[in-house]
């Protein structure tokens, strides 16, 4: 019987070192392939990246597997165990016990910590549903200086095909250009959503990630349209023309603006 209880904490111990690392790296693994397959790990990586997380997810998702085959406990036990005599002069093992008992009280408690905010997080993924970065995100990252618009492309921007511009390569013209007059009157097809200045104006902002959503940066265009038109938030299509202004500041002239659904794919890269 005395077995039995003591052979129940080591139980529990096994299942909660297991749950920690094969069972959450195995629902993360799922979870990823289950987005890389649906087309929705855009929403949180860069496209180029999707090929690296799905495959790095099978090798996770695989080992998982095997480690399974392993009976419970296994892994913890080293046969530490060696028997023999205490070497003269060590503390008897009710001092060493003494000496260790805190410690494994605050590892024990580390490990809980861990645990409930590694399984709050998976559980957190596998509930809700795959959303892009909020409008509010966008606007409060307006106006904060970037990489991506530091001004290293303007040489590239200026001899590029700006039919290809999205809302970002059009940001970086706008912010950077020392010769505006060069992109007066290009015509521009570009999709965003509406957000407002500060100067009760209306931008036309597209977020724009690198790598994942944690680098987002807001790309933001002035247009000409009425501050009332669109609710902020409120995904458009833009058509018509960039256009200089005597100050050499640059705006977009819209000649259509049509509100649509948020795009499948709303960052640009």
């Amino acid at each position: 019987m005395s077995e039995q209880i003591e052979h129940a904490p080591s139980q529990a111990r096994a299942l909660g070192t297991r749950w920690l690392g094969i069972g959450l790296a195995t629902v993360i693994s799922v979870v990823t392939l289950g987005l890389g397959l649906t087309g929705r790990l855009n929403l949180y990586i860069s496209p180029e990246s999707v090929w690296f997380a799905c495959a790095a997810a099978v090798v996770t998702l695989a080992g998982a597997i095997w480690s399974c085959t392993l009976p419970l406990g296994e892994e913890g036990d080293h046969g530490h165990d060696h028997g023999g005599a205490p070497a003269a002069g060590a503390s008897t093992g009710s001092d060493a016990d003494a000496v260790a008992r805190p410690r494994r009280s605050l590892a024990l408690a580390g490990t809980v910590t861990g645990g409930v905010v590694a399984s709050g997080v998976v559980i957190a993924a596998l509930v809700l549903p795959p959303a892009s970065l909020s409008v509010e995100l966008a606007m409060s990252r307006v106006g904060e200086q970037t990489a991506l618009f530091a001004g290293a492309d303007d040489v590239t921007l200026g001899v590029a095909d700006t039919a290809t511009f999205g809302v970002g390569d059009w940001a970086s013209v706008f912010a950077t250009a020392t010769n505006t007059a060069a992109y007066d009157g290009k015509t521009v097809t570009l999709t965003g959503f509406v957000t407002p200045t500060d100067a009760d104006g209306v931008n036309l902002t597209r977020l724009v990630i690198t790598h994942c959503v944690i680098d987002a940066q807001p790309a933001t265009l002035p247009v000409t349209i009425d501050a009332g038109e669109f609710d902020t938030g409120q995904w458009v299509e833009v058509e018509g023309t960039v256009k200089a202004d005597a100050d050499g500041s640059l705006h977009v002239e819209p000649t259509t603006v049509t509100a649509i659904d948020e795009p499948r794919d709303p960052y640009e890269y």
